[in-house]
């Protein structure tokens, strides 16, 4: 697919949409719509027995709450290396400090519409502190879950952000290994 045109069409401090003028390999020209956010870091953090901790914050554009993991992209679009975003993400929202962090692997957001990928980090030997969250978290709840208590929150309909999701497949990849 080639690129003829591209403009912008939105802007903000989180996000840009585009609007591409395209050419297929067959020759017919369209336009695409690309939502561009930055990339951004999901971190798993996961105790000594096992327990997954998750966030809970009002989600607009759905209209309810949702249980996900710690995750976020740099401020004003800003290009940041996602384990130092990871790092930042799980202090911020958690007041958790991973003593380990590994990668766990990349997921695309949403591919058809944008641009933005993510980062999978699990972090482990996790010492307590307070959350240090930006103004726009302040109505965000935390809890831990056991691996039953999470399986079971999928199962009924409780647990449904992809982001949060997929990252558990990963987990559960990199565990089976």
């Amino acid at each position: 697919m080639e690129t003829l045109s591209s403009r912008q069409v939105y802007a903000n401090s989180w996000m840009t949409v585009r609007e591409d003028g395209i050419r297929r390999p067959d020759g017919s020209e369209g336009i695409y719509g690309v939502v561009d956010k930055p990339t951004y870091a999901l971190v798993v953090p996961r105790d000594d027995a096992g327990a997954l901790h998750l966030v809970e914050q009002f989600r607009y554009p759905v209209g309810e709450r949702r249980w996900e993991f710690p995750a976020g992209t740099a401020p004003e679009r800003a290009d940041q290396d996602p384990a130092e975003l990871a790092v930042r993400e799980l202090v911020e929202e958690t007041g958790l400090v991973a003593g380990r962090m590994e990668l766990l692997g990349m997921l695309d957001v949403a591919p058809g519409m944008s641009s933005q990928r993510g980062h999978v980090y699990l972090a482990t030997e996790l010492t307590a502190g307070p959350p240090r969250r930006e103004h726009t978290e302040q109505d965000m709840r935390a809890a831990w879950f056991s691996p039953a208590e999470f399986d079971a929150k999928i199962a009924r309909g409780e647990l449904t952000d992809a982001q949060t999701l997929a990252a558990y497949t990963l987990l559960r990849l990199h565990d089976a290994r």
